[in-house]
């Protein structure tokens, strides 16, 4: 027996841990490599992972903006399959809305803008006179409208179907002002009472002719009252009428005391009264010498193209300021553009013809015997502005004659007189008044 052979019989424990040892080093690279393996197989499954989730966006943002484009394809279908009539009376609807809302938006605008003076408030007076008023002494007074220095002999007006909205450049409106200037400082009446004076205006190029008038007549003392004050005039929608400032002014030699706003009725309802005429009489208070009475001046500017009822609303009011201040035992003087003839007057010089703006008439039986009413009838005041003025048949054209004078008894009148000025720089002639204030009777 070899050596070899009697060591293993005698220990076969070594021989059997040797084995072991054998197999045990065996198994922990089997488990290596196995872990290996998983590691492996667990990198691979979560590159999986997320290239499967990576897949799944796309996919669902794919399948998100097909949903959409199905969606809108639908949509077409349906409204290219909508009825014809459906289709029209859809688009009305939303043109409807979009029309209200617009209404709705300007009318928001003109509520938040809108001129509302109170129904009699403090006019403001500036400068002093020069002169003193005397009992029995003559003095002048003279009204003229001077169409905003706008509508001279160029000129027609489409709210008396002509066809201009801006009827001068700046150019013509300075040498309208200026002719207008020049004759009144020819006369140089003792009182003026003036009507549309524009302070800033689109149709006057803005304009300040309040302040021309005043600087220019700077021995006059002056007053100043609005009736027609619009942010923007949206008419005519092709062509407004935009920023409008107008009034009347008063001038006089002799100092005015103090002078008043009085509202005069508006035939206008809302929404159309936001943005027209607020008339209104501006009421002047003039002292007189070694005399506790007042001559009391009413410049007024009457609307022209109401109803005959609502002119007759606007006479009453006038009769009721005219009658407190005679109460008094003031003299008292109402002057201006009345757009209206008084029914006294004789105008069959002056017939109306068809197609052109038709003045009302003031019943003078409204009047009791303490009122002269008084216009010339030799010249007329006022023109047509259906057309202009100039190149136009002058014997063939509409006159009228709408300005003058209502006085009380305790005044005498020695003379009316139309100036006849063609029609040159305003669609109104002033008509001059020569007076003299009665002594009080004892």
């Amino acid at each position: 027996m070899k050596k070899k052979d009697i060591v293993n019989v005698v220990d076969p424990k070594k021989r059997k841990s040797k084995a072991q040892q054998e197999k045990k080093k065996t198994t922990s690279k089997k488990k290596e490599q196995e872990k290996k393996k998983t590691i492996k197989k667990e990198k691979k499954l979560e590159k999986q992972k997320k290239d499967n989730i990576k897949k799944e966006t796309k996919q669902g943002i794919e399948k998100t903006e097909i949903k959409k484009e199905d969606k809108e394809t639908v949509e077409e279908i349906e409204v290219e399959q909508l009825p014809l009539k459906k289709r029209i009376i859809k688009f009305i609807i939303k043109i409807g809305i979009l029309f209200i809302g617009i209404i709705i938006l300007i009318t928001v605008f003109y509520a938040l803008t809108e001129y509302k003076p109170e129904a009699k408030q403090a006019a403001v007076v500036e400068g002093e006179g020069y002169y003193t008023l005397n009992v029995e002494e003559p003095f002048t007074i003279m009204t003229w409208n001077i169409g905003y220095g706008a509508l001279g002999d160029n000129a027609d007006f489409f709210m008396d179907h002509g066809k201009m909205v801006q009827t001068a450049d700046r150019n013509r409106i300075n040498r309208n002002l200026y002719n207008i200037r020049a004759r009144i400082d020819e006369v140089r009446p003792n009182i003026i009472f003036l009507q549309e004076v524009d302070i800033s205006s689109t149709r006057a190029k803005h304009v300040d002719e309040y302040s021309l008038f005043k600087h220019h007549l700077n021995n006059y003392s002056t007053a100043y009252a609005t009736n027609h004050k619009v942010l923007y005039l949206l008419y005519p929608l092709t062509n407004p009428i935009g920023n409008v400032h107008s009034g009347i002014a008063t001038l006089s030699k002799y100092t005015i005391e103090s002078a008043n706003r009085i509202q005069l009725p508006s035939p206008y309802i809302w929404p159309i009264s936001m943005v027209n005429f607020k008339r209104c009489a501006l009421v002047s208070y003039v002292p007189i010498k070694d005399s506790d009475k007042k001559l009391v001046l009413m410049n007024v500017h009457l609307d022209a193209y109401t109803s005959d009822k609502h002119k007759e609303e606007q006479t009453k009011k006038l009769i009721k300021i005219m009658e407190q201040e005679k109460k008094k035992g003031n003299y008292v003087i109402v002057g201006g553009d009345f757009n209206q003839t008084f029914s006294n007057i004789n105008i069959k010089k002056y017939p109306i013809g068809d197609n052109v703006w038709k003045p009302g008439k003031i019943d003078i039986s409204m009047f009791n015997e303490e009122w002269q009413l008084l216009m010339d009838t030799e010249t007329p005041s006022a023109r047509s502005l259906d057309q202009p003025y100039e190149n136009a048949d002058k014997e063939k054209f509409q006159y009228y004659v709408i300005d003058g004078y209502i006085v009380s008894n305790n005044i005498e009148v020695q003379s009316i007189k139309t100036q006849d000025y063609e029609f040159t720089s305003t669609d109104h002639n002033p008509v001059l008044m020569k007076i003299s204030l009665k002594k009080e009777s004892e």
